[in-house]
């Protein structure tokens, strides 16, 4: 029988993944210190779920250190790129963000195969890195698009694979490209970033491949292109979809042999540039079209990766406007306002079509405007605009949507609770404001109460004096 170590201080969490892996045929040991762990593993196991945080030490860098001589899934409560990239970069086979999927861990349990740790050199290069690593990473959130996007990131970081990133204008493209290149080998070199769209079809080819002086009018001196500026580190093409056919084909030949050749020029030079390319431009409708060259797609498509609009992971909007109000307070030397509950709840009900951008404008003209020390539903729709402003103040919420709203901020703080509790401890959160509104509605006559609510006397009686309401005090 194979074994399961499961190491986190959280009683809970350890119950609920021991649960799942006895049934998926495991032995379960279970380890509340890294001490402990250590102990444990002596005798062998063949899977590990390690926390990150524990009550005598790190369990990243416990992984980090060979402690571990299994398959190892990290558990964090924290949603950034960062964390996921922390994870493989230390050889963790599975980075499982909590909450977890009940089903993501038994799939888990069912592919025991360890990821291979980069050399040591490699490695002791890239933690070095780590005390520089961004703060204000705006690649943050716990939808299940998100933490498929970090698991994707994080496996191809360190590589020189080819990457095609797309999505929606404001959708932070060139932020994932930059992320991609600080975790990357080549993290020391150029990072260079053109947007095609940007640049006239005549003159881009200058730009990125350089020209000889005399190559064309106006060309009073030699010019050093895009790709010999990031030999050795990345170029991001951003807007690929827009490239001119004809440029297209040079571009193709340029992945295919490393060779680049300045307008005017008759020599080829050879250049070492990861490349990674975005587009929120449909490519294969493109190239049906007829309009982006379908070998050059299949060149740039080797790792593909999409960037979900906000409107698409809505629960990630609370932590993302948090993140960037806190952001823009520090930018403005300010302290931040609170945003409340209310105002959140309109954050995530808007759309979002300009995205990341957008929300971040937002929270700047939120962080500057707000009067008070809190930031309300009406603040919220007046910097969006005075027309959702005037819908919002008058737009009654359903009580479908509060009580999944309310329900939903429970189940959150909740966490790993007993799973067969979650019902009565609901019902005692929900009886008695529910009793205390009909016996007011009644004017505290329990009989008529009994009525409204469909109950039996003697049971309202009984729910009465178990959560210790006086009928009385409803009494006109």
């Amino acid at each position: 029988m194979m074994r399961a170590l499961i190491v986190d201080d959280d009683a809970g969490i350890r119950w609920v993944l021991a649960r799942v892996l006895k049934e998926e045929g495991f032995e379960v040991l279970e380890a509340g210190t890294l001490a402990e762990a250590e102990r444990l593993q002596k005798d062998g196991v063949d899977l590990v779920f390690l926390d990150v945080f524990l009550p005598d030490g790190n369990g990243m860098s416990a992984l980090s250190a060979g402690k571990f001589h299994a398959p190892v899934v990290m558990l964090t409560a924290e949603t950034t790129f960062d964390h996921a990239a922390e994870a493989y970069r230390e050889g963790a086979m599975e980075y499982l963000p909590k909450p977890f999927d009940l089903n993501e861990v038994r799939a888990l349990a069912q592919r025991i195969q360890p990821i291979p740790k980069s050399p040591k050199s490699s490695q002791e290069e890239q933690k070095k890195d780590k005390s520089s690593s961004s703060s204000s990473s705006m690649i943050i959130g716990r939808s299940e698009a998100m933490q498929h996007l970090f698991r994707t990131l994080g496996r191809v970081a360190t590589s020189d694979l080819t990457v095609l990133i797309t999505g929606e204008s404001g959708t932070g493209k060139e932020l994932v490209a930059q992320e991609l290149h600080r975790l990357s080998l080549r993290k020391n070199k150029s990072f260079v970033a053109i947007n095609t769209a940007a640049i006239p079809s005549e003159l881009l080819e200058a730009e990125l491949f350089g020209h000889e002086k005399g190559a064309f009018t106006g060309a009073d001196k030699n010019r050093v292109g895009l790709f010999e500026q990031a030999d050795g580190g990345t170029l991001f093409l951003d807007e690929i979809g827009d490239m001119p056919m004809a440029l297209q084909s040079k571009m193709l030949r340029v992945l295919e042999t490393g060779m680049v050749q300045r307008i005017g020029s008759n020599q080829e030079k050879r250049v070492n540039v990861r490349l990674l390319a975005a587009t929120h431009q449909h490519l294969q409708r493109k190239i049906q079209n007829g309009d982006f060259r379908e070998d050059l797609y299949y060149r740039l498509n080797v790792i593909p990766v999409h960037i979900p609009p906000l409107r698409d992971r809505r629960d990630d909007i609370p932590e993302l406007a948090e993140f960037l109000l806190q952001q823009a307070a520090t930018e403005l030397s300010m302290t931040a306002p609170i945003l409340l509950n209310d105002a959140i709840g309109l954050l995530q009900r808007y759309d979002w079509h300009g995205n990341i951008r957008e929300l971040k404008n937002v929270m700047r003209r939120l962080a500057v405007l707000t009067p008070g020390a809190s930031i309300t539903l009406p603040d919220v729709a007046l910097a969006l605009g005075h027309d959702t402003a005037h819908d919002e103040r008058h737009k009654l919420e359903t009580l479908d949507e509060a009580v999944v709203r309310c329900l939903g901020t429970y189940m959150n703080k909740l966490g790993y609770a007993e799973a067969s509790d979650m019902h009565r401890n609901l019902l005692a959160m929900v009886e008695p404001p529910l009793l205390r509104l009909v016996l007011e509605k009644c004017d505290g006559n329990q009989l008529k109460a009994s009525d409204m609510l469909g109950l039996n006397r003697n049971t309202v009686r009984k729910l009465i004096r178990q959560y210790d309401i006086d009928p009385t005090s409803f009494k006109p």
